[in-house]
């Protein structure tokens, strides 16, 4: 019987992550449904039934939605999340697979403000630490966030101004914002010796529930350890450990061909 019950939670679990990943195309049809999770239609009403009686699930011309209250459940869940605990593992791993310093950081534009910041094997000296802010333009985690951002708050930063920070940094408007369209197609941001001198970095953006960019994660460590040829791998390490970070905060998976 414990077995049969474990069984049943199950499929009722897949049945309402069917559901879920319906609900964004209009829902789906008993037949549907039970097709997509391996059932016959009548298991699948009789699965139906206590997720609707609970509110997690509801029907509307035929076609099953995400209920009510799933919603209160994903709210209270959010509510509970402490940012920098969830993250943790995946700034970790970062580090392993990195061998660099690592960060996690918030906007409070027109600046960035480090949460969390694990040191590498080489603990390199950076003015980042917890709690100190850096400018978003001349940073990569300030990029990495930029450039997924509404337009307004992108002009919002260049109209605060884009003061130089080193002789590297971009400080024409219109390279800026062509610099963000860059980060937005390859997913990740680099710091070429802009913000600090000797120091280079790359970034990636965390997302929340609602797919809008909160956060940004990255990498940080001596140019001469973090050379060009590393960009590619180090922003491909960023964009894993962000979309770990975003998953947990509810964020959709990215769409297939974007990054």
């Amino acid at each position: 019987m414990e077995r049969n019950n474990s069984s049943s939670l199950r499929r009722g679990i897949a049945l309402l992550d069917a559901v879920a990943e319906a609900t964004a195309a209009g829902g789906a049809t008993l037949t549907e449904l039970a097709a997509a999770i391996g059932v016959h239609k009548s298991s699948a009403l009789r699965l139906l039934a206590p997720l609707a009686e609970a509110g997690l699930v509801r029907v509307e011309g035929g076609r099953h939605l995400l209920g009510p209250r799933t919603a209160q459940l994903g709210r209270d869940y959010l509510d509970s999340v402490d940012l920098r605990a969830l993250a943790q593992p995946a700034l970790r791993r970062l580090v392993d697979e990195s061998g660099e310093s690592v960060h996690l950081v918030l906007p409070d534009l027109p600046d960035m403000v480090y949460i969390d910041k694990i040191d590498g094997p080489g603990r390199v000296r950076m003015n980042s630490y917890v709690g100190s802010r850096q400018p978003a333009h001349s940073t990569g985690v300030g990029r990495a966030y930029l450039a997924f951002a509404p337009a307004e708050t992108v002009e919002a930063v260049v109209a605060n101004g884009l003061t130089p920070r080193t002789e590297r940094t971009v400080t024409d408007p219109a390279a800026f914002r062509a610099g963000l369209a860059t980060i937005r197609g390859q997913g990740y941001a680099v710091d070429d010796i802009e913000n600090e001198p000797d120091i280079r970095c790359v970034a990636g953006p965390v997302f929340d529930h609602d797919g809008a960019v909160v956060a940004a994660v990255s990498v940080a460590g001596l140019a001469t350890r973090i050379t060009p040829d590393r960009f590619e791998r180090l922003g491909e390490l960023v964009v894993a450990a962000g979309r770990t970070i975003s998953a947990q905060l509810g964020a959709p998976p990215p769409q297939r061909g974007t990054t």
